[in-house]
């Protein structure tokens, strides 16, 4: 599977050859004379050998300076937010596809868990960038951890809430008289926003339940509709036995409600970078671009080929299998593209709406997310536009044309 080795060489030639004839054509642009028209016979192709002469010089020459150029690699380091899983495919197939080492960089990918905050770890000092949501690091941010969202990678909120399809529970305001599921952590406030949209009192309109990362309350019917991620939990009900058939669910068995499509989603896993270090660090803010030049490389290559970085994920180790990993693949695709404005863009109307919830939706106890706005410098689009001039593998940036694949689950997401 890991033939970045052989990629990497071929990537960085053909990568050489375009910036070559970008030059080219920059030192020519003006001259409309020389530009064929578009009905102009092609021209007797006489220069396939002497180019491929050159070509091979140039890739030679080029491939020995890029060599020399990246003879010691900067290492890096990125805290996930949870364990190996395929919401973080993008930067396990940059790993395995070579894309960090042609930005001449040495990753390690630190796993997440249950006990540990991604955004504390990058404020700490102990990694260099770090995912997380973006309310959450707002939050981090607001208790005095100097970090900048740098890139942000999903474009919209993956999160559910799902319900049996005879509970009647077709939009929040049927959350009335439930008991509502909801992790907490910080994940729980677009429930709360979705109650308040309605009108609906969260101490007294609804019953509020802890719910586990699980989809167990659901099933065992202990909780009427159950907080869900579309790329994992949802699966998750889908890849069970339904008792009365003996087969698996299928979605015509629940109902699902989008907080994305009720008006209520907040921003979700973004890149994070140190605040201090990026503006006074030019070694550091070199990296940053750099990292996510490829980290986005990464996740252009898994719009395109979802087998394939469901295959890298696999090989990674996670806990569930190989189509509950396809199918999260696919989802998470779908959280990025298209990507209006460019994959990693921060729109500032999500980024508001996502402030807004944050700083008006409190809890049980009254709480919110944040107590005041943001401070100036939380979020900047310089590293991410400056990243995408230095990706090597393509232009698409905003997938347009994106096409989500159909997946098959079994039994437990194998």
């Amino acid at each position: 599977m890991n033939t970045r080795r052989n990629t990497r060489t071929i990537t960085r030639a053909v990568g050489a050859l375009a910036a070559l004839a970008l030059v080219a054509t920059a030192c020519g642009g003006d001259d409309d004379d020389a530009t064929p028209a578009a009905t102009d016979p092609p021209a007797e192709d006489t220069s396939d050998d002497m180019s491929d002469d050159m070509s091979d010089d140039m890739s030679d020459d080029m491939s020995d300076d890029m060599a020399m150029e990246c003879e010691t690699p900067r290492e890096a380091s990125l805290q996930l937010q949870w364990f190996t899983q395929a919401q973080f495919a993008g930067y396990y197939a940059a790993v395995d596809q070579g894309f960090y080492e042609n930005h001449c960089l040495d990753v390690t990918i630190v796993e997440g868990g249950l006990d540990i905050v991604p955004q504390t770890q990058l404020a700490n000092g102990d990694v260099d960038f770090a995912l997380a949501w973006v309310p959450k690091a707002l939050a981090s941010r607001e208790a005095g951890a100097n970090i900048v969202n740098i890139a942000q990678i999903f474009q919209r909120s993956g999160t559910l809430q799902v319900s049996f399809a005879d509970a009647g529970i077709t939009s929040p305001a049927d959350f009335a008289g439930k008991k509502i599921g909801n992790w907490g952590f910080g994940n729980e406030y677009e429930v709360f926003a979705a109650l308040g949209a309605e009108g609906l009192d969260p101490a007294s309109d609804v019953e509020l339940v802890g719910q586990n990362f699980d989809m167990v309350a659901l099933l065992e019917g202990d909780i009427d509709a159950a907080e869900a991620m579309t790329y994992n939990e949802y699966a998750q009900v889908l890849e069970a036995i339904n008792p009365d058939t003996g087969e698996l669910y299928t979605p015509d068995d629940f109902n699902v409600i989008s907080y994305e499509d009720v008006g209520v989603g907040m921003l979700q896993d973004a890149i994070w970078a140190d605040a201090d270090k990026l503006a006074n660090d030019e070694d550091y803010r070199s990296l940053a671009v750099s990292f996510v030049a490829a980290s986005m490389e990464g996740w252009m290559y898994c719009r395109d080929n979802v087998q394939e970085c469901a295959d890298i994920v696999l090989a990674a180790g996670p806990t569930l299998g190989a189509s509950h990993q396809l199918w999260q693949t696919n989802e998470v695709n779908k959280l990025i593209w298209p990507s209006e404005n460019g994959i990693g863009y921060i729109d500032p109307a999500a980024w508001d709406r996502t402030v807004e919830i944050a700083q008006g939706t409190p809890n049980l106890e009254g709480a919110t997310v944040l107590t005041a706005p943001p401070t100036e410098g939380a979020y900047t689009n310089e590293i991410v536009e400056e990243a995408w001039t230095h990706i090597q593998t393509g232009d698409d940036t905003t997938g347009s044309g994106f096409t989500a694949i159909e997946v098959t689950l079994n039994e437990g997401g194998n």
